[in-house]
């Protein structure tokens, strides 16, 4: 019985150390305005030659899909990035400009543009392609990072294209759903801003309950983020296209994953059950659903990482 039980955790122990036979190595990028972002390559010894480039979402997200300013970690983008590995997958996260390890190449919030985010991501693949390691890329983008995936993979020679968690309307059709309910004095106010926006326009009397939102810092980037349409990016797209979501995400609808698949034929829809926007499984009840966000035990859900790995073995 105890050379069973010394077998058995022998065995176990095996098990984990295999699944941790991975190298991280943490690149640098010298910008194109002399500016220096931080990512993590994930490679092992049996790695493929392609490689995913992750593309974290809104705000503040880092290189690990953890949010600066929530207190506790889902390590999201993270453990994606070794589930993608132990089926040697290599991979490479970022930190955008402003966020995490790249937070000094942005020095003023209004000098920051969507397009900055987007010419960031070229830049990363172009270093990826002049690596002998690897031959091929891959763009995957969660949440906002998705329809920044989706303008970069038009502009290099990208084999694929993941969107996780992508929404299918503009950003502020996302935050005019987001307002409904509230009095109607907020809803006029939020079209007369945007109405500025749209035009190209900064706004200098905004009210107060909105200034967070629209404060002039911001005001740059919302003009260049509102332009783009997720369902027009996606259809000048002429690679592989795999869209994946989660329906019990409280952010990003069914319905946004299925506006962009209805966009490009050469799309490819996953629907995975009880998979919030942080890839845990989670229930829709909101409260139970955010608790999941900042618990870094919660492992993702395993169906994301096996649909990704089926996707890019169809593609050799």
């Amino acid at each position: 019985m105890k050379n069973n039980l010394l077998f058995y955790c022998f065995l176990l122990f095996s098990i984990i150390a295999q699944s941790q036979d991975f190298k991280e190595e943490e690149i640098e990028l010298t910008t194109r305005d002399d500016k220096s972002l931080y990512g993590t390559l994930l490679t092992n010894d049996k790695n493929d030659s392609t490689i995913v480039l992750i593309i974290p979402g809104s705000g503040p997200t880092d290189r690990d899909g953890n949010s600066l300013i929530l207190q506790g970690k889902n390590n999201s983008l993270k453990y994606l990035a070794e589930d993608l590995i132990e089926a040697n997958i290599p991979s490479l996260r970022i930190d955008k400009r402003g966020v995490g390890k790249s937070a000094q190449a942005m020095t003023k919030e209004e000098d920051l543009t969507f397009d900055m985010y987007v010419e960031d991501v070229v830049e990363w693949g172009n270093i990826l392609l002049k690596d002998d390691r690897f031959n091929q890329i891959i763009i995957a983008g969660h949440s906002e990072g998705s329809l920044i995936g989706m303008i970069a993979a038009q502009k290099i020679p990208a084999k694929a294209y993941i969107s996780i968690a992508g929404s299918g309307i503009p950003a502020d059709s996302i935050i005019t759903k987001q307002m409904e309910g509230q009095p109607e004095m907020l809803t006029t106010e939020l079209e007369r801003v945007f109405s500025k926006l749209r035009q190209g326009d900064t706004v200098g009397d905004v009210n107060i309950l909105l200034y967070s939102l629209f404060r002039p810092s911001i005001q740059p980037y919302m003009i260049s983020w509102i332009k783009y349409h997720p369902t027009n990016e996606i259809a000048k797209l002429d690679i592989p296209i795999l869209i994946v979501q989660g329906n019990t995400d409280i952010q990003i609808s069914v319905d946004d994953a299925k506006s962009l698949n209805s966009a490009n034929k050469l799309s490819t829809l996953i629907i995975i059950d009880q998979m919030n926007h942080v890839f845990k499984e989670a229930p829709i009840d909101r409260a139970a659903n955010i608790a999941a966000y900042t618990n870094p035990e919660l492992k993702n859900v395993p169906l994301l990482a096996s649909e990704i790995i089926k996707f890019i073995s169809e593609l050799k």
